[in-house]
């Protein structure tokens, strides 16, 4: 495994083809160095001993220990931990740790690579070139992206019938050594930081949609790739330091006319497994949310306390109900993703089957329950920026700047009608309402909740994956039961929930 510093020296030898406001940056840039600490910290805690069981893993292809976030799950305990790994890490980072794209791209491609080469035996070699592709990923200790998300165009055509068949990225040419891809995936977290992207497909797709079923891994600064990135930092502190300062990335990723060599391709034309591909890394993607989202409940829940603390009100109903309300979101949101990992198995439902083995045997969480977690706490996320402005009322958003602080003809009285509660110095009421107003009122806390609302997924998706594979025939049967009507099924009574078909 290598060191922050290790990664950090990576990205500074690779290609400049990052551009940022209209300047061609180097990823080392110290813009991007907020989220260079950021996802280095998944590097300083994999050193510590005694995060050893939680951040690393044994590679079930090497046998060596490699960083938890290259690792494929191969039981439900990897799944328990891959959570709580993440809810202890963006605790620590304020927010989130820009990491889990990566492994949760390679879990989908791993199950999915080698389901496609099912298809037609022996003409494809998806899962081997995968698999080399994750031996190197786990031996150097690579940070990986997933670009799924396509511009998508008119949303009411499929991909093969779009104006500019890059609406969707797309094989242009296939050739003797490889293909050549053009389009542009968007939203992109953490690829502007990343030493591999790793390409999905977006959406479910279609026998006319063969050229768009596709997926592939190549290096961040590849020939035919540009990004233009979108830095989300805070406003910088000359004096009042942050205890942490959490950075963040996401870019628009333009293919053209980029040649991908067979042995980096993983999809190619299957169309059933291309939608496959989609959905089962949006399922990954969003277990991951159940550890992200609760570490940062937990963030929310701690600011909110200490908001009615430094008014005074802490001890008012209407807080306490609040405090009950955030608690309530972040640990339902937990429990549904523990849930899906105790719950995990080599199985995926697919509509109209019910769960059925897939992939050569790792373990895929209950997607029930991803659906759920992820659905419940994305769409809190203004309800929670709702009750920590409540209690904290209107100063975040007029907060003074630090240097009014510093300068004598006003810095004294600033701290002395700063002060509200006698039990929290005038200082640390200061850096607490600096703290919200960067939650609250700042471009990074904006995007940061919009993030938090589609990231992974908007909750439409999560509810219609719900609805679609929850069982509820068997709910209006034990109805149908109860209430004594025709077509009862007393068996159902006894069924476990969800009720497999």
């Amino acid at each position: 495994m290598r060191t922050k510093q290790d990664y950090i020296n990576g990205l500074s030898k690779m290609k400049r083809n990052v551009y940022f406001d209209g300047q061609l940056i180097d990823r080392t840039d110290e813009l991007q160095m907020d989220c260079l600490n950021t996802i280095g910290l998944t590097y300083d805690e994999a050193e510590k001993p005694e995060n050893a069981d939680l951040m690393t893993a044994v590679s079930h292809l090497t046998g060596e220990r490699i960083n938890r976030f290259t690792h494929i799950h191969q039981s439900t305990d990897d799944l328990h931990k891959k959570q709580d790994m993440t809810r202890m890490l963006c605790q620590k980072v304020g927010g989130c740790i820009q990491r889990c794209m990566g492994i949760d791209a390679s879990n989908a491609i791993y199950n999915v690579s080698y389901e496609a080469d099912k298809i037609k035996p022996g003409e494809t070699s998806y899962h081997e070139n995968f698999k080399k592709w994750l031996i190197r990923f786990q031996k150097e200790d690579l940070i990986g992206c997933c670009a799924q998300t396509d511009v998508k165009g008119d949303r009411m055509l499929r991909p093969f019938q779009q104006p500019n068949p890059g609406s969707y990225l797309r094989i242009k040419e296939r050739l003797k050594d490889g293909i050549v891809v053009e389009g542009c995936k968007v939203h992109i977290s953490e690829a502007s930081v990343a030493d591999e992207v790793l390409v999905t497909p977006t959406r479910a797709l279609l026998k006319d949609d063969k050229d768009w079923a596709v997926s592939f891994a190549v290096p961040g600064d590849w020939e035919g790739l540009k990004q233009v990135v979108t830095i989300h930092n805070l406003r910088p502190r000359e004096h009042f330091k942050r205890g942490v300062t959490q950075g963040a990335t996401d870019s628009y990723m333009i293919f053209e006319n980029c040649f991908v060599p067979w042995e980096r391709v993983f999809l190619a034309g299957e169309t059933m497994l291309g939608g496959a591909m989609a959905l089962l890394f949006a399922l990954f993607h969003r277990h991951s949310y159940s550890g992200c989202k609760p570490a940062i409940g937990d963030l929310i829940l701690g600011t909110a306390a200490l908001a009615a603390e430094a008014n005074n009100i802490h001890k008012a109903e209407h807080v306490r109900a609040k405090l009950a309300e955030l608690i309530m979101t972040t640990e339902l949101g937990y429990a549904a993703g523990y849930t899906a990992s105790d719950l995990g198995k080599p199985e995926l439902y697919i509509p109209g089957h019910g769960f059925v083995p897939f992939g050569p045997g790792s373990f895929i969480p209950h997607s029930i329950y991803c659906n759920v977690g992820r659905c419940l706490t994305g769409e809190a996320v203004w309800r929670e920026a709702e009750i920590v402005c409540d209690i904290a009322g209107g100063v975040p958003a007029t907060f003074p700047h630090e240097k009014d602080f510093l300068n004598p003809d006003t810095g004294e009285q600033l701290l002395k009608y700063t002060k509200r509660s006698p039990k929290m110095s005038a200082e640390d009421q200061a850096q607490l309402w600096r703290m919200i107003g960067d939650s609250l009122c700042s471009a990074s806390g904006g995007i940061a909740k919009v993030g938090g609302y589609h990231g992974g997924g908007s909750p439409i998706m999560e509810q219609i994956a719900i609805t679609t594979q929850y069982d509820i025939e068997s709910r209006k049967k034990l109805v149908r039961y109860i209430a004594g009507m025709s077509g009862g099924d007393r068996e159902a009574l006894s069924r476990n929930i969800p009720a497999k078909k």
